[in-house]
């Protein structure tokens, strides 16, 4: 199986090559420096609109995981506007070359995010329930709707909208390993805001259910089956390192140390169900809190 991977040095892309490789597949990685090795290379260029279109020819799915980092910089308009141009320009070029290509990908597995449902309390959310209105929403619905060109031309597509991915490598519990471990853990806000997350090994294994699966289609949730709220995550964590967690940060706070930032990615409530993917037959390694952070620390 020969799959093209974007965004294959982040997080995510550097365990699901590994993964995919391991079980036999061809990967080409899309990279935007000069190609190298152009039997495991293609070259793009999403902000100048740029892409080696040929290359698709004869790959029989793509994994299209690049995007500006949110948590990336504080946002300021020209950094929300590189957020959204990562993802809906790059995601409609990737999508036009699938359609393009004469004997190209059957398959397009595009990475989304649990942002598409906005800030819903404790409103337990679906593949169907509507989206949000907020920045981060509208980002997503437009992310999901570039990948329009390759719907169109029959290729079967799958949004995975992934949650907080908790990994010791990168990502939300990386940041908050160091306070966590000196006892400067604490929850934020009033902490009953709902936390969808999953375990690195589950979002892996779960691309990789969807690129196997035919069924699988559309918008799928990859988060783990019990969301938590901000206070019970805070104590779990604060156990499995066993450390006190009296440290809270309250909103205000939050606020003024991130901006429009903490309201969407801290403070904001999504109780995310993994409706369609475990409809579809995925079971998850993960789907407990504490087992998932006792393995991914080794505790």
């Amino acid at each position: 199986m020969r799959i093209v991977v974007t965004g294959a040095t982040g997080l995510v892309g550097t365990q699901l090559v590994a993964a995919l490789e391991q079980s036999g597949a061809q990967v080409i990685r899309a990279v935007r420096r000069p190609v190298q090795d152009a039997s495991r290379e293609l070259y793009w260029d999403p902000e100048a609109g740029k892409i080696d279109a040929a290359r698709f020819e004869g790959v029989d799915a793509v994994v299209h995981l690049a995007g500006e980092n949110i948590a990336g910089g504080r946002w300021s308009e020209a950094f929300k506007r590189k957020i959204r141009d990562s993802r809906v320009k790059g995601t409609r070029l990737i999508s036009e070359a699938i359609a393009a290509a004469k004997n190209g990908p059957r398959t397009f597995v595009c990475a989304s995010a649990i942002g598409y449902y906005g800030n819903r309390g404790d409103e337990t959310l679906t593949e169907s329930s509507a989206p949000g209105d907020d920045f981060l929403a509208k980002v997503c619905q437009e992310w999901e709707e570039a990948c329009q060109p390759a719907r169109d031309a029959g290729v079967r597509v799958v949004n995975t909208r992934i949650g907080v991915i908790l990994s010791t490598e990168g990502g939300a519990l990386k940041k908050m390993l160091t306070p966590f471990k000196l006892g400067l853990g604490g929850k934020v806000g009033d902490g009953q805001q709902y936390m969808s997350w999953v375990a690195l090994d589950d979002v892996v294994a779960a691309m990789q259910f969807a690129l196997a699966t035919p069924q699988a289609s559309g918008p799928m949730n990859l988060v783990a089956p019990r969301a938590v709220t901000n206070i019970d995550f805070t104590k779990t964590l604060g156990r499995v390192v066993s450390r006190p967690t009296i440290f809270p940060m309250p909103a205000f706070a939050a606020r003024l140390a991130f901006g429009e930032m903490a309201d969407a990615l801290l403070l904001s409530s999504t109780r995310v169900d993994p409706h369609a993917l475990t409809a579809a037959g995925y079971q998850f390694s993960w789907p407990e809190l504490e087992p998932a952070l006792r393995h991914l620390l080794a505790k």
